[in-house]
């Protein structure tokens, strides 16, 4: 537990913080913030999950928002990847209110029992925070994990029942916007959700090394990765020029216009291995595959 008894009991958020101050000199500002919140709340579940869904808000509807300005006001619009569907105010608005009802109705009660679960399964809540290094390499292990679960998982949605009863309406839009991230059935959240949530809480299990905060800076990173990728933009610094295996919105944007391949989340790789990449050489291949396919069948 993180909670700490004090001989008297501050009333206030900073009086705690007074408090950790003085008995964890060795503490630094940050992670003294930290165990004052845990200190103030008294409540490690009610701490953790207030924390965590503000911090979710936050980040997906921040990060949208320079989208939001740049479609509003025609801003950077020869790097538009699709320039002549620009989504309106009232399209941004509707996707808004889906995707505000899912945060609500599916995600906070995941959220709130995140606490309890991470303990567990042994995750670390308390200060002081790992190091640079370990979060590193934690985090690019749930980049690659998360990709592998979202690429088999969004290439199974893509098969007609599933398709039509849970994924189609993730491709209302066939030019994607950053606030289309996690327009998506409540179904289709919670199984792809499971890749950003699941993977480190599996990871966890087996090494019993994790600490909330890395799990914190992985989701942040996840839904930039997200709404990046749905922002329709493709820019001479976008990463993928930097880092050739980097999905990035060039990779999602096609398969938002073409409704099929390039399924992977952050990587190409799984496309490009299982040949599932769309490049007019790739769609060559699958319609003679499918040729053979239905003459074999007609013998």
């Amino acid at each position: 537990m993180n909670s700490t008894v004090f001989s008297t009991s501050p009333e206030t958020y900073w009086s705690h913080y007074e408090e950790v101050s003085k008995y964890n000199v060795h503490l630094n500002v940050f992670e003294k913030l930290w165990e004052a919140w845990y200190a103030y709340m008294q409540n490690d579940v009610l701490a953790t999950g207030i924390m965590s869904f503000v911090m979710h808000e936050l980040v997906y509807f921040g990060r949208s928002l320079p989208w939001i300005i740049i479609d509003t006001f025609g801003l950077f619009r020869k790097y538009k990847i699709q320039p002549n569907k620009i989504p309106t105010l009232k399209e941004q608005w509707e996707c808004a209110r889906l995707v505000l009802l899912s945060h609500f109705t599916v995600e906070l009660p995941q959220i709130w029992l995140f606490h309890p679960m991470a303990q567990y399964f042994g995750m670390a809540t308390s200060v002081p925070f790992p190091s640079l290094w370990t979060m590193a390499y934690q985090i690019a292990i749930f980049f690659v994990m998360e990709d592998t679960w979202h690429y088999f998982s969004h290439r199974a949605f893509h098969w007609g029942p599933l398709y039509r009863g849970i994924h189609k309406i993730h491709h209302q839009y066939s030019a994607p916007f950053g606030l289309a991230a996690e327009y998506a059935s409540p179904i289709e959240v919670m199984v792809l959700g499971f890749g950003t949530i699941g993977c480190p809480i599996v990871w966890c299990a087996f090494t019993g090394d994790l600490h909330i905060l890395t799990m914190y800076i992985w989701i942040v990173l996840r839904l930039f990765q997200a709404i990046d990728a749905h922002s329709g933009y493709e820019f001479p610094w976008s990463l993928h020029h930097f880092l050739p295996f980097w999905a990035g919105a060039d990779h999602h944007d096609v398969h938002h216009e073409k409704f099929v391949g390039n399924f992977a989340s952050s990587f190409r790789w799984w496309d490009f291995v299982l040949d599932t990449e769309y490049t007019p050489e790739s769609v060559k291949r699958w319609r003679e595959k499918k040729a053979e396919k239905a003459a074999k069948k007609a013998n």
